[in-house]
């Protein structure tokens, strides 16, 4: 594998898929803190291409993202300002008469100016559009937005009025208006309802103590604005001891203001909570009216704050409980398990992936509407993705239509498997955004990322269209928007239009070569190389089944084209789909009825390519039409041609697929006398010790015979050898399929062919049974040896071959097994079977033998 080769694979894919969130974390490091940072883009849009989705222009590039770390920085700052503003101005009115002197004089400037930074820099935040949820990025809109918002207020909220005062005048003025306008301070504190919010929402804090600091946030605010009023109504009223504080404190304002902050503080805390200890009470009109506004706010803040935590927690948080208590869940179950972090990080990352998807309610809302709607959002949103993906290239708009129509868009977090190594997948995907590491493992050495798919990568067809596991793990980088097609839709659509079909094809093989390191030698053979060139793949039989797509060959098949037409070196397409072990294509050819005996330039059959690279259930389906074809001579072509090349590990794997050992050729000719006459020893040896015929053999031809070994050493093994040898017998039962075409298409042949489809009609090797002379309960070590032979498919062969082999008339024998039961059925014998060969002397002795035990 060349890793340049698929790396410009995925360059052709499209790039821009990085940085899928839009959120400024293109990068493809991940944790749980950039998920708050992710924002999902528009359907069918890449991560880049749209002018909302996070894309920088010529005009915008000083343009901040709110989800930018840094800048998320300086917001949590300036929510820490807001708090001390809050906090500070009514306490410096109450206290100091609106006229702070020394540090906190400073103090506020300093804020200010802050404050003045901040609304600048505003101009250059982009924002999340509430309606569409996608990052604007635009500054003419920026502006817009905020000068039609919140500008005014925050301008005013920030001007010192006093100071302007003093720069008009020339005097440092107290007066109550300016106090006034100091009210508009508070405006500030949306910044920290917006804090909590997003606090709320990130998973790395606990939610019930969030709520509980905003809640005493709140609570504590109230009662520190409350007591400063108090102090400040004190403090203004002209008999100073008739007050609520002066009634305890006669000269309060000679006390130390720690003293008067906390009198403050304590009396609007005993009102609101209304316990009234009696210690402090309203000493005048003025402090009993504020009383009672202050006592009936408290009551309605009280009903409010209830209220409102009941609603929100109850059901305006609920889908965020829910989540929050998934992630629960999640993490009990990780630390039950022991789990990695590597796996908690996905698992975490998966679900709070969800929750963002399900709040867009996208797939929900296009589930309920009219096909016919739902068709023009996917013509829309993803057929300008899907035309510009290789496998498409060239398709009807018809065809495309059809496809889009049935695809499901799905957002996948960072770091997650879709597809793993050597797994046969059931859907295409196309990558929209974000990228997919394409990775490669041995299963011992570390995995190795040798490719990177960007927008408009696709990747799974491999195992849709050659029914093939994929051959790599492809994992996401980043935030990736994925159109996922089921392979059922894909092969319906290439159904529906044939010759977009050929296009698909034509366009996956050029694929193949082309971007994924493979070559035409790869698809087609090793001698193919010279025949086609890289650029043109003939999209033809031997191509098709070279990638093992039976459905796309059978309807290549069913428009006329030839199935036994072959290349220039004589394969067909059903040499190249034994070979390679392709059973769904070699089904779709037999049944559309093509030659298994033709050879290619080298001499080889399909079925001679299927038992060399050892795909046994082919071998047995090709036989059996073997045998059907060619009833004398399949077994012994086969047989020669192996003794002939001197193929040992190939004549041992026809021999255990039940061949006759002395089957001959078309010339007459059987193995072991091929092995002879071609001087290979060992073949030999192996054929006499499987129960070949020596005699037979070697009397064509002693000069050959005992050039290769010696007839005298050969005879040794026969008298050595025993006949029962033992043989691994290869049963591969075929699948449904396979025995359906064998019903369908097979026909019967001689009467052996005949037996095999009634009695072993699941297409596996022809039976063997070893047959003795005599009982089986009087024969022993001394006895004749017996004879190794194929089963016929009746009784009358079975009869005949028994008078041919052990000489004795089969018409007055019995047939028994090793328990000396009688057998007058071919169909109950079974493979590797002893049957004894009875005859009435046989019974006789058995007969005597009991008379004398009874004595």
């Amino acid at each position: 594998m060349k890793t340049s080769s698929f790396e410009s694979a995925s360059s052709s894919g499209g790039s821009g898929g990085g940085g899928g969130g839009g959120g400024g974390e293109g990068s493809g490091s991940f944790n749980l803190r950039n998920l708050s940072k992710l924002i999902l883009p528009p359907l069918g849009v890449p991560a880049g291409g749209h002018a909302q989705s996070g894309h920088a222009g010529p005009n915008d590039r000083r343009v901040i993202s709110p989800l930018d770390s840094r800048y998320r920085c300086w917001d949590t700052f300036m929510v820490v300002l807001v708090a001390y503003s809050a906090w500070v101005y009514p306490f410096e009115v109450a206290f100091m008469n609106a006229s702070p002197k020394g540090g906190l004089e400073v103090a506020d400037i300093v804020v200010d100016l802050f404050f003045a930074v901040d609304i600048v820099l505003t101009f250059f935040v982009a924002y999340i559009d509430s309606r569409t949820q996608l990052l604007v990025r635009d500054r003419r809109r920026i502006a817009t937005r905020y000068l039609s918002t919140f500008f005014i207020m925050d301008v005013a909220s920030t001007i010192p009025f006093q100071g302007l005062a003093y720069i008009v005048t020339g005097e440092v003025r107290e007066s109550p208006a300016f106090s006034l306008l100091g009210i508009l301070r508070l405006w500030r504190l949306r910044k920290v309802k917006q804090f909590f919010t997003r606090l709320e929402k990130d998973i790395r804090f606990n939610y019930f103590w969030i709520r509980c600091a905003r809640l005493i946030a709140v609570t504590l605010f109230l009662v520190h604005c409350a007591g400063c009023l108090y102090y400040l109504i004190a403090d203004r009223y002209p008999h100073r001891e008739k007050t609520w504080i002066g009634a305890v404190i006669p000269d309060f304002q000679e006390a130390s203001l720690w003293i008067r902050y906390t009198s403050s503080v304590y009396w609007s805390i005993t009102t609101m909570t209304t316990v009234g200890y009696g210690d402090m009470h309203a000493q005048n009109t003025v402090e009993m009216i504020f009383n009672i506004f202050y006592m009936l706010f408290n009551l309605g803040l009280t009903a409010y704050l209830i209220g409102n935590m009941t609603n929100l927690v109850v059901e305006g948080t609920r889908r965020t409980m829910e989540f929050r208590n998934s992630i629960r869940a999640a993490s009990n179950f990780v630390g039950r398990n022991h789990l990695p972090p590597r796996l908690k990080q996905q698992i975490l990352a998966y679900m709070c992936l969800k929750f963002r998807a399900e709040s867009l309610n996208q797939q929900q809302l296009m589930d309920q509407l009219p096909k016919s709607i739902c068709k023009g959002i996917c013509e829309y949103l993803f057929l300008p993705v899907v035309k510009d993906v290789y496998l498409f290239k060239g398709v009807s708009r018809e065809v495309l239509l059809l496809m889009v129509t049935k695809m499901k868009p799905e957002y996948i977090p960072p770091k997650e498997d879709v597809i793993v190594q050597n797994e046969a997948p059931d859907d295409v995907y196309i990558v929209v955004s974000g990228e997919v590491e394409v990775i490669y493992s041995d299963g011992e050495a570390e995995e190795r990322v040798v490719a990177t798919l960007g927008t408009r990568g696709v990747f799974g067809e491999v195992s849709a269209l050659s029914d093939r596991p994929q051959s790599f793990t492809l994992r996401t980088r980043t935030l990736c928007q994925l159109l996922r097609l089921r392979q059922a839709a894909l092969k319906e659509a290439m159904q529906s239009k044939p010759e977009d079909s050929v296009v698909i094809i034509k366009n996956f093989l050029k694929h193949q070569i082309e971007m994924h390191d493979m070559k035409v030698e790869d698809l087609l053979g090793e001698d193919a190389a010279g025949e086609y060139d890289h650029g043109n793949i003939p999209c033809n039989l031997l191509t098709v089944a070279a990638t093992g797509n039976s459905s796309f060959l059978e309807d290549l098949l069913k428009v006329g084209m030839d199935p036994d037409v072959g290349d220039s070196k004589g394969r067909t397409a059903l040499h190249i789909a034994a070979s390679k072990g392709y059973e769904d294509c070699v089904l779709v050819l037999l049944k559309q009825a093509c030659n298994v005996n033709i050879k290619d330039a080298q001499g080889n059959t399909a079925l001679w390519n299927a038992i060399a690279a050892r795909h046994h259930k082919i071998f047995n389906i090709l036989y059996h039409f073997a045998r059907v074809s060619s009833p004398h001579h399949a077994a012994g072509d086969l047989l020669c041609l192996a003794a002939r090349r001197g193929d040992l590990d190939t004549l041992r794997e026809l021999l255990k697929h039940g061949l006759a050992v002395d089957s001959e050729d078309r010339d007459g000719a059987t193995a072991l006398r091929v092995a002879l006459a071609e001087g290979h020893a060992d073949v030999a040896r192996l054929l006499v010790l499987n129960g070949a015929s020596v005699d037979r053999a070697a009397s064509h031809n002693e000069q050959q015979a005992a050039a290769a070994v010696s007839v005298d050493e050969l005879r040794e093994l026969m008298k050595t050898r025993e006949l029962a040898h033992p043989v691994t017998i290869v049963v591969d039962s075929p699948s449904p399929a396979a025995a359906a075409v064998i019903r369908e298409v097979g026909s019967s042949g001689d009467s052996r062919n005949g037996r095999r489809q009634s009695a072993r009609s699941d297409g596996a090797h022809w039976p063997r049974v070893s047959i003795y002379r005599g009982h089986p309960f009087v024969r022993n070590r001394s006895s004749e040896a017996g004879k190794l032979i194929n089963l016929p498919g009746t009784m009358e062969e079975f009869r005949i071959i028994i008078e041919e082999k052990l000489k004795v008339d089969a018409r007055k024998t019995l047939i028994m097994n090793d328990e000396g039961a009688e057998i007058d059925s071919i169909d109950v014998i079974r493979d590797n079977d002893k049957l004894f060969i009875v005859t009435e002397e046989h019974m006789t002795a058995v007969a005597s033998m009991d008379s004398v035990s009874g004595s």
